[in-house]
């Protein structure tokens, strides 16, 4: 359960989370680095200093997640270093070697699934991985999932050079990054109406 309700701008973090991922793909870690700087921030309210910090974390995390042939544990520890960090300064209760869990599957099952039909079980990792974040429900997680999981792939189709429009498909997958974080944020606001009844 949240501390307090966590508030954020669904288009910036979208705008934010669409841009690291280009960086990504791109494997451009210094503005990686920087954009992630600016998440930390916006979504989880960190402090300029920390902020820097736990954008190195989560780059580094990224860095190691790269080889086909990684080194899980060290994957692993540095997403367990930024939760941790982020958890000081969100006001969210989650455990962070289980979110740090959850986010390497989902970045397993996103490598595994892309380009396949059924993403059934990306849908499930996805919303169990909101759910543990931002403490909601496996019901109130699930739209979240799906609207990333549709962001996922268009990344997949750029990155595997089918789009035909690349730039219209950037701006179609912040649009869904969008529709994920703002139904969070509206199930976040929901919190907050029924802890002031």
């Amino acid at each position: 359960m949240a501390k307090h309700i966590l508030k954020f701008d669904p288009w910036l973090v979208a705008y934010l989370e669409a841009a690291g991922w280009r960086a990504y793909y791109d494997r451009n870690w210094w503005r990686m680095l920087r954009i992630l700087i600016q998440m930390c921030r916006q979504q989880f309210k960190m402090p300029q200093l920390m902020a820097c910090v736990g954008a190195y974390y989560a780059t580094r995390a990224a860095v190691a997640w790269v080889p086909t042939e990684h080194n899980l544990h060290r994957v692993r520890y540095y997403y367990t270093k930024f939760y941790q960090l982020a958890r000081c300064y969100c006001g969210l209760d989650f455990d962070p070697a289980e979110v740090a869990r959850l986010e390497v599957e989902y970045s397993e099952v996103h490598r595994r699934l892309s380009g396949q039909a059924n993403k059934s079980e990306f849908v499930r990792v996805l919303t169990e991985l909101h759910a543990a974040v931002f403490g909601l429900s496996l019901n109130q997680a699930r739209e979240s999932a799906e609207w990333r999981v549709e962001a996922n792939n268009i990344v997949d189709l750029i990155t595997t050079y089918k789009s035909a429009n690349p730039a219209e498909d950037w701006a179609k997958l912040e649009n869904y990054l969008h529709s994920c974080y703002q139904s969070i944020q509206l199930e976040l606001n929901k919190k907050l109406v029924s802890h002031a009844s």
